[in-house]
């Protein structure tokens, strides 16, 4: 399978600005998420930048960067209209588009070749992943969104709400995504669905027009940067 793993990143946060520059361990923190994509070893890696200081950033580390509209809805068509413009400059068309998350400096790589081994499966059309929560105010938390599945762990339905209800144990779904290329084609060209607005949550058009997700499990909880209390901790980590 011919594989380009795509990082979408933009400088519009709220609550960190200019959040993929931050300095860490010496380093803007959307080179250290560059690297662990590259750890994986499993295809190119290019970054979908919604701005040019992005780009360069990446390009002074010895990376691969796209500028891409700053006005784009997600990561998502982020990192399609990137893959488009790849494609446009010559790169070959892959079969699997893995989108990292372009605030997760401490993404495990083997994560990301979990990810492409699942496709293995043949039916899935995306693969994600989930860890268990068992403790009351996660399991509550809005922000913890959580994941049903069938006895073959494909995805039933994704929800900020406690489900199943009554569980004792839920899965904490990781905004991780890889896409057969076809599918994400779907994805990017559907609008955006009812149960998607009600939940703010972009997979729920996934399941409304008939996509496929596998849910890996995993041990690893996701580290992500989206306050400055986040960018101390990573630092601490990484000194």
């Amino acid at each position: 399978m011919k594989v380009h793993i795509l990082i979408p990143s933009r400088l519009e946060s709220t609550r960190l600005p200019n959040k993929p520059l931050a300095d860490i361990a010496g380093k803007p923190m959307i080179c250290h998420v560059y690297d662990r994509a590259t750890e994986a070893g499993i295809g190119k890696v290019s970054v979908a930048a919604g701005a040019q200081e992005i780009v360069d950033a990446v390009e002074a580390h010895g990376g691969s960067a796209v500028l891409t509209s700053p006005d784009l809805a997600s990561g998502s068509d982020r990192i399609w209209d990137a893959m488009q413009t790849l494609i446009e400059q010559g790169a070959e068309k892959p079969d699997i588009i893995v989108n990292v998350q372009g605030d997760e400096p401490l993404l495990p790589p083997e994560l990301i070749q979990e990810a492409v081994e699942a496709f293995e499966l043949e039916w899935p059309d995306v693969v994600t992943f989930a860890h268990m929560i068992d403790q009351h105010h996660e399991m509550e938390d809005p922000g913890m969104v959580k994941v049903v599945t069938d006895e073959k762990s494909q995805a039933l339905y994704f929800s900020r709400s406690p489900i199943p209800h009554g569980a004792e144990a839920m899965k904490r779904h990781i905004g991780f995504y890889a896409y057969r290329y076809d599918a994400l084609e779907k994805f990017v060209n559907t609008e955006p669905t009812t149960l998607e607005e009600v939940e703010k949550l972009e997979q729920l058009r996934g399941l409304d027009v008939g996509l496929k997700y596998y849910i890996g499990m995993t041990t690893e909880e996701p580290v992500g940067v989206d306050t400055p209390k986040d960018l101390e901790r990573v630092r601490r980590l990484l000194a």
